[in-house]
């Protein structure tokens, strides 16, 4: 029986790898069809070019067009909030890495503590702002993809975001990542930020992240969350 099993996950691992290198080798078989839709594409957009304005033309543009994006590989995007505003007040903006493990970094989008002091008014320029915690989606995006989102809470809130690891880039050194790695890393980022936080999920985390804060919650953990909200979430 436990051969059986041992058997079983090498079969698994060894599936996994072979479905990784399909893709890798499918990416590199299609590098010469997307230069080649691509130098098509920039030859049809030549001034000079007859066939440009053409119902012939215009088809060739946009099939070559599509085709280019839909086989580049793209890079992931920065940040790039660098202020934010409270009251009318612009207020600097420092994205840094506040926990790391190697399947994911904890941003912190910390703001400069003298300029948000003078913004805020009254009682509440001497309580901070309420931290969030925004879990990004493990599914083969980037976390950029929520830079409004972000910039949306920065005004009002101590803004966290979870910048998970590109499984791609993940050398196998670094092991298995699988749900209970995922809800264990949930926990220490929440313990790591403390107590009364606000976390929100979007999307494919939600599962997850209900998980690792019922047994917060079932364990009477200090760092539970003061609330929880889905956005999109598959529950």
């Amino acid at each position: 029986m436990i051969h059986a099993t041992c058997m079983l996950q090498c079969n698994k691992r060894g599936f996994s790898l072979l479905l990784y290198s399909l893709v890798e080798m499918n990416r590199a078989a299609m590098a010469p069809i997307r230069l080649a839709a691509k130098a098509g594409y920039t030859a049809m957009h030549m001034p000079g070019n007859p066939l440009k304005q053409t119902e012939l033309g215009k088809s060739l543009i946009a099939a070559t067009d599509v085709l280019e994006r839909a086989t580049r590989f793209y890079g992931k995007p920065e940040w790039q909030i660098e202020t934010t505003e409270v009251n009318g007040h612009t207020i600097d903006v420092i994205t840094e890495a506040a926990w790391v493990s190697p399947w994911c970094k904890l941003l912190h989008f910390r703001k400069d503590d003298g300029q948000l002091s003078r913004a805020r008014k009254g009682k509440r320029r001497r309580q901070p702002q309420p931290k969030l915690l925004i879990v990004a989606p493990l599914s083969g995006h980037y976390a950029t993809l929520l830079r409004g989102t972000v910039e949306g809470f920065l005004p009002d809130h101590d803004v966290y975001i979870t910048d998970w690891t590109d499984a791609r880039m993940a050398p196998l050194w670094f092991g298995r990542f699988d749900l209970d790695d995922y809800i264990d890393h949930i926990q220490d980022m929440l313990a790591h930020i403390g107590g009364g936080a606000h976390v929100l999920s979007v999307c494919q985390p939600g599962p997850p992240v209900l998980a690792a804060i019922a047994m917060m919650a079932e364990d009477d953990d200090p760092a539970l969350p003061a609330s929880m909200i889905y956005m999109g979430s598959p529950m």
